[in-house]
């Protein structure tokens, strides 16, 4: 029994001290270069968006190389791992290009996404905030992703576009600029006196004080329609006040029409009966024999 037992204990010594204690040592070290390199992988990347933020101040800018820079740093650390582990890298390597050749022939939209992406970080179209219509889709800029770009439209849904449709259609920006122009137009009728609606237009126009001075506001006769003369009404606001404003000088318009007599055309339909309306419709029935 005694050899028995020093045959075990040698035994046992012998798998603690070829197997267990070295590859179990590997393992944690592997895991903690993993869990500490993540962190600092994380760590490292705010700082340098953080970087880039202060250097540049352009926030889509930062969240984009931020996580760039995160996903480099994070491939690095898991190599670091898997080295620790005896796996011989500089194979893993070829292999993760190999990979990422036929990931990349896979996902050509999603790699187009990302090289338009940078296209719009390099050219800077909007920043973040602006209020932009892009790919048939209006909304506030909120984020710039690796693939998508993330719009909050005006009744708080969140849309994401893919960067390649953002780039490859035309994109207005309504906030790149301080001023805009409202375009407004107003019909009345052929028999109302024109001078009289330009000047209750001009006293509205001058009575808000949102609306700017310079360059001053236009008001003419822009068309003379079938039914009715048309007044082009051509305000300057601060792009903030653009639909407040328009909202405002549209009712004001209304209002101030309906006190001095000025008639607003719209379409009538005008209906002609005979002296007996009531039409009878006689239906032949037969009985079935």
């Amino acid at each position: 029994m005694e050899t028995i037992d020093a045959i075990k204990s040698i035994e046992i010594g012998t798998l603690l001290e070829k197997w267990v204690i070295p590859y179990g040592t590997k393992i944690i070290l592997a895991i903690i270069i993993f869990m500490v390199g993540k962190y600092l992988a994380r760590v490292v990347s705010r700082l340098v968006g953080r970087a880039i933020l202060v250097s540049t101040k352009d926030e889509m800018l930062q969240s984009f190389v931020t996580s760039i820079a995160y996903f480099l740093f994070l491939l690095v650390i898991i190599i670091a791992s898997l080295s620790q582990l005896g796996i011989n890298t500089s194979s893993l390597v070829a292999l993760i290009g190999a990979a990422g050749l036929a990931v990349g022939l896979a996902l050509q939209n999603s790699l187009q996404n990302f090289a338009a992406g940078v296209m719009i970080l390099i050219f800077k179209p909007f920043n973040k905030g602006d209020f932009i219509e892009a790919g048939n889709i209006s909304g506030t800029v909120t984020q710039m992703g690796l693939i998508v770009l993330e719009l909050r439209t005006a009744d708080n849904k969140t849309i994401l576009v893919p960067n390649s449709s953002v780039f490859n259609n035309s994109i207005t920006n309504y906030s790149s600029n301080e001023t805009r122009r409202i375009d407004f137009i107003f019909d009345i009728s052929y028999e109302a006196d024109i001078e009289k609606a330009k000047i209750v237009i001009h006293q509205i126009l001058e009575n808000d004080p949102r609306v700017l001075a310079d360059p001053q506001p236009l008001v003419v006769v822009g068309a003379l329609a079938a039914s009715s003369v048309q007044l082009f009404v051509r305000p300057w606001v601060q792009t903030t006040n653009y639909w407040a404003v328009h909202f405002d000088i549209t009712e004001k318009v209304k209002i101030e029409f309906d006190k001095v007599g000025i008639s607003i055309p719209y379409n009538k339909l005008d209906l002609n009966l005979p002296n007996n309306p009531v039409i009878k419709i006689e239906r032949n029935t037969k009985k079935s024999t």
